[in-house]
C-alpha cells in the first residue's frame, strides 16, 4: 500500500486506509446522503461532518498536536462509527481536498480515508469506503491518485511503450493499492471482462485495482515489466505488482500465476495470491501515517461512555494544574519573602547596604550570601 514513502513503520494490522480522487461536481454532498441513508438503515451508530479549522481546533481526546490538522487544503471532514463484528468497534475519517497547486479540468477532489477497528482487520468486513462512498458506478468517487486508473473494474493498459513504462512506475510509487496486471490470451466475452477484483473479500475490493493487457499487448507488457519492475508476464497469467519501496516477504515468482482463465468463473489461485500479498506487512505511506495519526488524536465523534471519561480526565488535568499553580504560587511567597528578609538585613532595614568588614569571611550564613540564595530559587525551577 506504501509508495513514495520515508517511514520506516508499516501498516497496522488494525488498520484500513486509501485514497483517491471524486471526479463529480459535489463530492461532500454524495458522502453526506451515504452517510445518512446508513444510519436510518442501522448500518452505522453515528456519525459526524465537520468544518475541519473547527475540528483542528476542538480535538477532544488529547491535545491538539500539529499531526491533527487536516491542512490548510482541506474542504471537509467525517468521521463515522460502526461495528464490524459483534463487540468490534471500527472508527474512521474521511477528508476531503482541494488538489495541490492550481485545479485542473478532471482533476477533482482529493479524499483520505483512514479508518481503525479495536483487533486486527478482517478482510470479510465491509470496506470502510462504501461506508462514506455510495457503492454505485453513478458517483464517480473511485478515481486512483494515479491519474486515467479507477478503483473499481478492469482498467486497460496504454498502447504506447513510453506510457506503459510511466504508468508501472507511478503504479508502484504513487498509490496506495495492490495493483494487478492480467493478461488477455484471447479477448473476453462479457461475462470475461468483468473484473476479477469482485472475488476478493469485501475490504480488498477497493484496495486491489485491476489491469488487463490485450492479446497483442503480451511482448510489450512484458518487456516494460522486466525494464521497470524485473518482473514476467506470462501470456495468458497475472502478475501482483510490487511496492515501492518492496514489502518484506515479495517474491516475484510466488506472485505470478501462469494461467487465468477469463471466462466469469472464480480464478483461485490468483484471487489466493492477492489476499497472501496483502497480508504482507507494507510500508506506511508518509500521507497515510498522518491520516492514521489524525483519526487517533483528532477523533470527535465520542459515545456517552466516552464523553463521561473524557470529562473525569478533563476534571483530573484541571485538578493537577491547579495543585501546580498553588504549589508554585506558594513556592515564590516564600522566596520573595527570604528575599525581603535576606535584602533588610544586608541594608540595614534603611536601603542603604552596610559597609564590608575587612577580613570577615563570605559565607553562606553572611547577608549577601542569604540575598543570593533567596534569589536563586527563582532561577532553580526544582525548588
Amino acid at each position: 500500500m506504501a509508495k513514495n514513502s520515508s517511514s520506516s513503520q508499516t501498516v497496522p494490522a488494525t488498520a484500513w486506509l486509501g485514497h483517491g480522487r471524486h471526479l463529480g461536481p459535489e463530492p461532500e454532498q454524495d458522502v453526506r446522503r451515504n452517510l445518512i441513508a446508513l444510519k436510518a438503515a442501522g448500518v452505522l451508530d453515528d456519525f459526524l461532518d465537520l468544518d475541519p479549522v473547527e475540528a483542528a481546533r476542538s480535538t477532544v481526546l488529547h491535545p491538539r498536536e500539529e499531526s491533527a490538522d487536516p491542512g490548510p487544503t482541506a474542504r471537509r471532514l467525517f468521521e463515522a462509527r460502526w461495528h464490524a463484528a459483534e463487540g468490534v468497534t471500527v472508527r474512521a475519517q474521511l477528508t476531503t481536498y482541494e488538489p495541490e497547486g492550481r485545479r485542473k479540468d478532471g482533476e477533482g477532489v482529493l479524499w483520505v480515508l483512514a479508518a481503525e477497528a479495536e483487533r486486527a482487520w478482517d478482510p470479510e468486513w465491509l470496506s470502510p469506503a462504501t461506508m462514506f462512498w455510495p457503492d454505485s458506478n453513478q458517483v464517480p468517487w473511485d478515481h486512483d491518485m494515479v491519474p486515467g486508473v479507477r478503483l473499481r473494474g478492469a482498467n486497460q493498459l496504454p498502447k504506447d511503450d513510453d506510457e506503459l513504462r510511466h504508468l508501472l512506475r507511478d503504479l508502484t510509487r504513487q498509490s496506495w493499492s495492490v495493483h494487478v496486471i492480467v493478461h488477455e490470451a484471447m479477448t473476453p466475452d462479457a461475462h470475461g471482462q468483468q473484473p476479477i477484483t469482485r472475488f476478493l473479500p469485501p475490504s480488498l475490493r477497493h484496495q486491489v485495482v485491476e489491469h488487463r493487457a490485450t492479446p497483442e499487448q503480451a511482448q510489450i507488457a512484458d518487456f516494460a515489466m522486466k525494464r521497470e519492475l524485473k518482473l514476467r508476464m506470462p501470456r495468458g497469467g497475472a502478475v501482483v505488482l510490487p511496492t515501492a519501496p518492496g514489502a518484506p516477504g515479495y517474491d516475484a515468482e510466488r506472485f505470478t500465476v501462469r494461467s487465468v482463465f477469463l471466462d466469469a468463473s472464480e480464478p483461485v489461485e490468483l484471487i489466493d495470491r492477492i489476499e497472501e500479498f496483502a497480508a504482507l506487512p507494507r510500508p506506511l505511506p508518509d500521507d497515510a501515517e498522518r491520516a492514521l495519526t489524525r483519526l487517533r488524536e483528532g477523533w470527535h465523534l465520542l459515545t456517552p461512555d466516552e464523553e463521561l471519561a473524557h470529562a473525569q480526565s478533563m476534571v483530573t488535568r484541571y485538578a493537577q494544574a491547579l495543585d501546580a499553580m498553588t504549589t508554585s504560587r506558594d513556592l515564590y511567597k516564600e522566596a520573595a519573602e527570604a528575599a525581603q528578609s535576606a535584602l533588610a538585613e544586608a541594608t540595614g532595614g534603611d536601603g542603604m547596604p552596610r559597609p564590608a568588614v575587612p577580613g570577615a569571611a563570605r559565607t553562606d550564613g553572611s547577608p549577601l550570601g542569604a540575598l543570593t540564595k533567596a534569589f536563586g530559587r527563582f532561577r532553580d525551577p526544582n525548588k
